[in-house]
């Protein structure tokens, strides 16, 4: 009988995890034979997991990406020269914690985005922060907060968030304001934070795509020194119908 008015306050005091552990133990005959410190504990594990399953679920919302992927949805057994050790290495998220970079280059379909949406999800489980946004129209949106006002508020955004994925890249040529608006994102990211960049571009072709060759410097200094490149090839798997 007293059940029932703890677990009420505990869901008024919005420990919703100990209310639902609560609850589960009173339908558990063999509860009993555990000591209190052992049903405490079993309680405040569960109120530790709800709260992370929620602050996850809010990191994944504010992150806005383009697909629900995840680690485990990955496939490796289509041919596309995915580096599977590469993969699990960053599934550690050490690359996050020392402010690296992951460029993902390959053809249109071997599932480019939905490998960075599973590694930007991965780093939201691992309590980072991510935000995924197109380049092609990013540097738009960027244009217009120059007379709008939100210009200064967009890149501080951009330069607080843990994981920053930036997919499309090189699709378009550059104006000089874009290639301006490039050099002051990454300079406020270099060392502080990590970046995710996908591209039909190999690498070695940025520079020539960026356009300035002294601000392609600047931005490729910052962007693919201490960078983990995973190049990938083969067929669409869009043609195939498979996902991602």
């Amino acid at each position: 009988m007293l059940h029932h008015p703890t677990v009420d306050q505990l869901h008024q005091l919005r420990l919703t995890g100990m209310a639902k552990a609560l609850a589960s133990q009173t339908q558990q005959a063999e509860i009993s034979q555990l000591s209190f410190e052992e049903r405490l504990g079993l309680l405040i594990d569960s109120e530790m997991a709800e709260r992370e399953s929620r602050q996850n679920t809010a990191r994944l919302k504010r992150a806005r990406l383009k697909q629900a992927a995840t680690p485990e949805d990955v496939d490796f057994r289509h041919p596309r020269g995915l580096d599977r050790a590469l993969f699990a290495r960053l599934m550690t998220g050490r690359w996050v914690g020392d402010h690296q970079n992951v460029l993902i280059c390959g053809p249109t379909g071997v599932g480019k985005t939905f490998i960075a949406c599973a590694l930007a999800n991965q780093a939201c489980r691992q309590g980072h922060s991510a935000l995924y946004v197109r380049l092609p129209r990013l540097l738009p949106a960027l244009a217009i907060g120059r007379g709008d006002g939100s210009y200064a508020k967009t890149l501080a955004q951009l330069a607080k968030t843990d994981v920053l994925l930036i997919d499309d890249w090189g699709l378009a040529p550059l104006t000089d304001e874009s290639r301006r608006d490039l050099l002051e994102i990454f300079d406020d990211r270099h060392g502080t934070h990590a970046t995710i960049i996908t591209s039909q571009l190999p690498v070695k072709h940025w520079h020539e795509a960026i356009g300035d060759p002294t601000l392609a410097d600047a931005i490729l200094d910052r962007l693919v020194h201490q960078a983990h490149s995973l190049n990938l090839d083969g067929e669409s798997l869009r043609k195939k119908g498979k996902p991602e």
